[in-house]
C-alpha cells in the first residue's frame, strides 16, 4: 500500500523544497507541480510533492495520522 503525507512547504530552492511534517524536515522534489509556494501544503510521497492540498485538509489528514500513533 503507498500512502503519502501531508506537508508543509517551508523553503524553496529550484525544483526543491523543505517541508515540515509535525516539526521535522525533509526535502522534497517539486517536478511534479507549478505554482507551489512558501507555506502551502502538498502531498509528500517517495520524496516528491504530488499534489497541493489545503491546510484543512492536510490538519483533517495529520490528525488521523496521530490518532493512529504514527505522529508525536
Amino acid at each position: 500500500m503507498c500512502l503519502s503525507i501531508p506537508a508543509q512547504v517551508v523553503k524553496i530552492e529550484g525544483e526543491t523544497a523543505r517541508v515540515s511534517i509535525a516539526g521535522n524536515e525533509y526535502t522534497a522534489g517539486l517536478q511534479m507541480l507549478e505554482d507551489v509556494n512558501v507555506g502551502d501544503y502538498v502531498l509528500l510521497h517517495a520524496g516528491f510533492a504530488i499534489q497541493k492540498i489545503s491546510e484543512e485538509e492536510a490538519e483533517e489528514t495529520l490528525q488521523l495520522f496521530r490518532e493512529m500513533g504514527e505522529l508525536d
